[in-house]
């Protein structure tokens, strides 16, 4: 079964009726937002509907947004030549997408270049600003990267490349020296923009501009939704701004105007009905669009989001689609092999509390991926490896728990480290393939510092008890409310004791269909009827017991034509544990 531990959130019966008669909804879900910290009528009612807070403007809170204006409206005026440095994952393509599609409309001569993941790994370089005086550009504009890129743009300077970086990752000790910085770190933890992605703080720069040339009215819808794309599939916290701009995103999305936006959305089998779920993006769309990232040649997608021709914008879709079953194939093959290898070497996590899994000949592309799933797995932060340049260095990536903070942790081991960045749940690095067993230990020294041995035990934040036989539309309706649900807004997560299962068996690749009902048990559980459930990837865990205590979500499944609504278990355990 799952090594999980339970959070069970307080009840606050009093306080959860009386935001319910306030708002109109169920005391359970009003606990929901008493659990997230939203305990007044005025937090719910900002909460509920963002669209009506009032925000300071952009130019407010950016210091040298003013600035990156001027120098853009200045470039365009005299034609000179733009060029964007993007990044090669979801967040990066959307922006650079977005700022090309902006510039473009306004006039601008403008391109882009995205550096090789595989040959030049990620960011702006020397080589990228060289090629760009040679081709005539005097604006440089980076996109979801930069802010550690103190000699690229350094030599930018020198050459007399103007430029403005973009970005949105944490601040390093020292800051390039580029004409402008935009990053939403160097703003205050108050700040409502504090928290947006990449493409966020283009959103901002693309619509600021908008607003001098007078073109917000031809922009506002496209670059909404290229900004929801790239924010939802970045896995920025859903709260602040981004919950109020992604809301309206995800109205536009089913109807977007955008050739590559429809075609992705057929290709993929996203579900259109009137309001797209962040599920939707993070699991169809978002997946998508990255393994071309990871894979691919990212000029695939830039030509997608920013082409005009739907048959182009089919055959750009289908080559995304054709990728991401290839980047599937790789992680499937990548795993397994990652579990055998760290199966036979016998390892006592609760000692290590940190596992550094390097092979040979595994795609750098894809490993942060099967990283992810490893912690899900073993429940410790997990960095992961292949070999490069006749393997003489090491080249990885990192995922981490709640209580282990990765970019402390490489800041840590920086001394055996070639290149590292990121942020608090994830990261990158690479090193001298001599040094592996001296980092392998540094870190385990670090996990040491910080984690304890229930820390490994992942924790499942449970908001309220449920009832099987209050499952109805109508509750599902009111949970809802509480959309778009993701990063620091999760979707309700609800418990049920004891339920007894019915039916169970596994479809797809690895899933376990079942069948619950509860009841039957005095003291516990009025008798529901039968309701279905999937726990996603737990064939492991096949088959479960006959009765247990089970932690879900409840999700919406129509199939034809009728619509119900089901559990997704992502915990279970023993009654009376």
């Amino acid at each position: 079964m799952p090594n999980h531990r339970w959070h069970i959130y307080p009840e606050n019966r009093a306080l959860a009726e009386m935001l319910g008669q306030e708002t109109g909804l169920p005391p359970l879900v009003t606990q929901v937002l008493l659990n997230r910290g939203i305990d007044t009528l005025e937090s719910a009612q900002d909460f509920l509907r963002p669209e009506g807070i009032i925000l300071p403007t952009p130019l407010a809170e950016f210091p040298d947004l003013a600035k990156s204006l001027d120098l853009l409206e200045h470039c365009i005026a005299k034609k000179g030549k733009i060029a964007i440095c993007g990044d090669y994952d979801a967040d990066g393509m959307t922006s650079t997408a977005l700022l090309l599609r902006a510039l473009r409309l306004l006039g601008a001569v403008v391109d882009y270049a995205i550096p090789s993941r595989m040959q030049e790994g990620y960011g702006i370089n020397t080589r990228i600003v060289e090629e760009f005086h040679r081709e005539g550009v005097q604006l440089i504009l980076t996109v979801d990267n930069g802010i550690s890129a103190v000699a690229p743009i350094r030599r930018a300077r020198e050459l007399g490349v103007d430029t403005i970086i973009t970005d949105h990752h944490d601040l390093p000790p020292e800051l390039p020296p580029a004409n402008a910085i935009l990053n939403p770190k160097l703003l205050p933890e108050s700040s409502p923009y504090r928290g947006v992605a990449g493409v966020g703080v283009a959103y901002i720069l693309a619509m600021s501009l908008a607003e001098r040339f007078g073109q917000v009215a031809p922009m506002i819808h496209p670059l909404r939704e290229l900004l929801t794309l790239g924010t939802i599939a970045d896995l920025a916290p859903l709260t602040g701004v981004n919950r109020r701009w992604v809301k309206w995103g995800l109205k536009q999305l089913p109807h977007s105007k955008i050739p590559g936006v429809q075609a992705l959305i057929q290709v993929s089998g996203a579900a259109t009905t009137s309001v797209m779920k962040p599920d939707e993006i993070g699991f169809r769309l978002g997946p998508r669009i990255n393994a071309v990232g990871r894979i691919g040649d990212p000029q695939v997608v830039i030509q997608m989001l920013t082409t005009e021709d739907m048959g182009e914008a089919l055959t750009l879709a289908m080559q995304c689609e054709q990728t991401n079953q290839h980047r599937q194939f790789l992680c499937e093959q990548i795993e397994q092999e990652a579990i055998s290898w760290i199966e036979s070497q016998h390892m006592d996590l609760l000692q290590q509390r940190v596992l550094l899994v390097v092979q040979p000949e595994w795609h750098h592309g894809v490993i942060g991926i099967v990283a992810s799933r490893l912690v899900e797995r073993y429940g410790v932060p997990v960095f992961i490896g292949t070999y490069e340049d006749n393997g003489e260095i090491v080249r990885g990536s990192a995922r981490g728990i709640p209580e282990f903070n990765v970019f402390e942790a490489l800041q840590f081991c920086h001394d055996v480290l070639q290149k590292y960045g990121g942020h608090r749940a994830a990261g990158g690095f690479s090193l001298p393939a001599e040094y592996l067993a001296d980092f392998g230990a540094c870190l385990q020294m670090f996990a040491r510092q910080c984690l304890e041995p229930h820390h490994l035990k992942p924790v499942i934040h449970v908001d309220a008890c449920l009832d099987l036989k209050d499952i109805t539309p109508e509750l599902f309706q009111a949970t809802e409310t509480l959309d778009p649900c993701g990063i620091e807004n999760p979707a309700p997560v609800f418990w049920t004791p004891n339920v007894e299962i019915i039916d169970q068996r596994l479809v797809g690749k690895g899933h376990i269909k079942l069948k619950v009902q509860s009841g039957g048990v005095v003291g516990l559980m009025s008798e529901s009827k039968p309701i279905n459930g999937i726990a996603w990837r737990w064939q492991d865990y096949f088959p479960l017991p006959p009765r247990l205590d089970i932690a879900y979500k409840l999700r919406e499944n129509t199939w034809n034509g009728h619509t119900s609504i089901e559990l997704e278990i992502i915990s279970v355990r023993f009654p009376g544990t």
